[in-house]
Parts: C-alpha cells; structure tokens; sequence
C-alpha cells in the first residue's frame, strides 16, 4: 500500500496546489472501511484530519432522498402520487415525488428571491408564497433540470409525514443507526470555515453561513471525511435496518441522463449516477459558498472514494476518479474466491438450453433459487429472476423486469415449458407438443 499511498498523494498534492484550495482532503474505502486518507493544507493552523468537518452541500439530497423512499416503503406515500397529495397549495403540485427525486419536475433550479446560499433562509411558508406560475421551466417529465427548490419541497414533505423538521427525523432514522456522529445541520468543531480565493492573487475572503431553513434539504448538513466515506459505503451497500437493499437499487437504477449523447453521468432518485471506465457510480456532488464535495462509489465491488475542500470554486471532478484509476492500477480489487452452492434437484433439471422458437438460450441456477436467461452466442435478451414463494420467478432486469416466469407442467408433473409474459420457452426449437403461439407447421422441419 506504500507505492499506492505516495500516488494517491501525489495526486491530492498536484489538485491542492494547482487549484489552490485553503485545505483539501480526501479518503478512498473498500467494503466500508477506509484503506487511505490524505489531506492537504490547513484548517485554523493545523492538518486536517479524517474528523474535520466541511459543508457538503448537496450530497444532503441522498439523505432526503433515503428518508422519502423510507416513507414510500412504510406505504405513506406513491412515488407517482403529485406533490399536492402530501404538500398542498404550490403552483406546482402535478409534479410526481418521483420526478422531484430525479430532477425531471421541471422546476425553476433556483427558488426566487437573492441568492439562497449565502442569504438567511425563510420559512416553508415564505419560500411557497413567493412561487408562481413561473416556477415550472418545463413539462413534468420531459427533461433532466436540477432543481434545489425541489428538493427544499421534498423536506418539507418528510417534516408533514413525520411530524418534526426533516433534519430531526433525518438524524433519528439515518444518521445515528449508521453512526454518522460528524454529521450535523451546522457546524460543530474542528470545522473548516469557508473562503472564496480571489482569482489573481493568493488571498482569501470569507464566506457567509447561515441556517438555509427551508431551502436546507438541498444543501445543509455538515459532514466528516469518515463519515462521508460511511455514508458512501450504504449507498452502495445498504443496511436493511434503515433501508432495503432493493429500494437502494430502485435509487440506484438511472431515471434520466443529464448528457444523454454520452451517458457518463445521470441521476437515479435522490442519487448522482457516474459512468467511468467500466464503473458504474452511485453517489453525489455538493458545493455552496466556500465548500466543494464528491462522494462515489461502485456497488458492485464496494469501493468508494471522496474529496471535500473549502473552496468556492476551482476543485476539478477529475480528482476523484483518479484516485480510483490510480487504486485500480496499484492494487486492482481481487476477485472473491468461487465456491460450490447447494442446488434442490428440480432446479438443476431446468439447466440448460431452451428454445425460443429457433433462437437459443441457456437457463441457469444462481445461488439461492434465483435464476438467469441468456442467450447462447446470438442477440437476445438477457435478465435475471427472483424466486417467489408462489413457486414464479420475478425479471429483475433487462427487457423482462418485472415480467412473470413461470413453469408450465404436463399432467405428470414434468415441465413442458417455461412461459415469460406470454413467450413460451421449449427445451427443442419450436417444440410441435408444445403450445407454442400460432401454432408449429405439421410438415416439421425441411
């Protein structure tokens, strides 16, 4: 880890400087716990340490965001429901809580008023007084617009469910069950204070920082490089005792691209999407006046990386997936060790090729119950399904999520044939004792 340790330096170093960041730190983690920190410049004369805390501006949404989900998941709310179901008396009620998690309500990004970051906040009664029928910049549902204003309304929300402000019920079932200690709506010390750098000359000027209030779930909390980097790992992870791994995944999955040419980045619900050199990232960007923050992760093999600086502008998006081409490339992860899983018999007897009319696919078991349907060196379509206890399997991806697969059996008991939301599956290509759709010419093959 030393030669990894003096890149991963080297990297942080070269970004503080030429970026000129008053302080800058930055911590890379494997399954949830830190395997490097390294930090740059100073924090009221001393180093800064894994305990610091900056501003993490919006990275606050992923928090609102888990907390609205929790309430979906208890039956409180439908992600489909319109705000006005839950908030009302806003010109902009037909939104869906889905669309105002995923930036695609077509909200103004800004609410009115000056500037709301370096302003006193107002109250929820203020901030929905002064909207109008110029909030919406877009049709509901027809593009990707970042929206602060959103995500103040989704507070809100959470505060009407729950009965106490959003950061109340925020810290009660998020930040203390994950022991995010750092992680507080103002600051407490050691904190960095934040400073804008004038753009030719090495000197600072302070910051304004004030309680946002309304507009607080877009950008409030304060937070540690430790526990940033725990917040990282649930995200990519879970824990089912606050959240459902597979609500986490639904977070997860990309709800809207905000550069579809390419696909390098989009937004999930409640949750920034990143595409790198074969990772798929899940996580955050925050800023506000003197502080800068990212936060990724890649679920798949439980890596996470973050940076945090209290600058208002300069800190470049590269920094933090360098750190992990730089991981990648001084210590690339080792994959886990195979090992044999029990397997019920009648499972094991469905393995194998199946025909979708001429087209072959290969059906096999994964652990559990679960399987998996693919085709065999051809296109097709390829998903995964999870075992129900009716005996059916659930799509969990691809073309057939959600879809229904399910074992037909003749009189006898024996499986004739697989149907997936009316597709029939035979073991021989278009299989004439088979109830193959439209039927299988008599002549045969020829």
């Amino acid at each position: 880890m030393e030669v990894t340790a003096r890149a991963l330096l080297r990297r942080l170093a070269i970004e503080q400087a030429e970026t000129r960041m008053p302080s800058l730190v930055a911590m890379v983690s494997r399954d949830g716990e830190p395997v490097w920190f390294g930090a740059r410049g100073t924090v009221e004369g001393a180093d800064p340490t894994p305990d610091t805390q900056y501003r993490i501006g919006s990275i606050t949404k992923t928090l609102v965001g888990v907390q609205v989900m929790r309430l979906r998941d208890e039956g409180l709310l439908d992600l489909n429901d319109p705000l006005s179901k839950h908030l009302a008396g806003t010109p902009v009620g037909d939104a869906t809580i889905a669309q105002l998690l995923s930036h695609t309500a077509g909200l103004t990004a800004e609410p009115p008023g000056p500037w709301w970051e370096r302003t006193p906040g107002v109250g929820i009664d203020a901030l929905a007084g002064a909207l109008d029928g110029g909030t919406a910049r877009h049709r509901p549902g027809r593009r990707f617009h970042y929206s602060n204003l959103g995500f103040a309304l989704l507070g809100e929300l959470v505060a009407r469910h729950r009965g106490v402000p959003w950061p109340q019920a925020v810290r009660s079932e998020i930040i203390e069950p994950l022991g995010l200690n750092d992680t507080t709506a103002r600051p407490r010390e050691p904190h960095a204070r934040g400073y804008a750098v004038h753009p030719w000359a090495d000197v600072l000027l302070p910051e304004p920082e004030h309680d946002a209030v309304a507009m607080a779930p877009a950008g409030q909390l304060w937070s540690s490089a430790a526990d940033l980097a725990r917040w990282s790992a649930f995200l990519a992870g879970g824990r089912e005792a606050v959240l459902s791994r597979a609500t986490l995944a639904e977070m997860r999955e990309p709800a809207t691209l905000d550069d579809g040419d390419t696909w390098t980045g989009g937004y999930g619900l409640g949750i920034q999407l990143m595409r790198h050199r074969g990772r798929r990232l899940a996580g955050h960007g925050g800023s506000m006046p003197g502080f800068l923050a990212l936060t990724w992760a890649d679920p798949a093999d439980h890596v996470g990386v973050l940076c945090m600086a209290n600058s208002t502008y300069g800190l470049r998006a590269s920094l933090v997936t360098d750190l992990l081409d730089i991981l990648d490339a001084h210590e690339p992860p080792i994959p886990g060790a195979w090992s044999p899983s029990p397997a019920d018999p009648d499972l094991l007897e469905l393995t194998g090729p199946w025909y979708w009319g001429p087209a072959a696919y290969v059906l096999r078991l994964l652990p559990g119950r679960d399987l998996s349907l693919g085709p065999v060196g051809g296109p097709g379509r390829s998903s995964r399904f999870a075992a129900r206890a009716d005996g059916t399997w659930l799509g969990l991806d691809g073309y057939y999520a959600g879809e229904t697969l399910r074992l037909v059996r003749r009189p006898d008991g024996t499986v004739d044939h697989l149907d997936l939301n009316t597709f029939v599956f035979t073991r021989r290509p278009y299989d004439p004792g088979a109830p193959v759709p439209g039927g299988v010419d008599e002549a045969g093959w020829r």
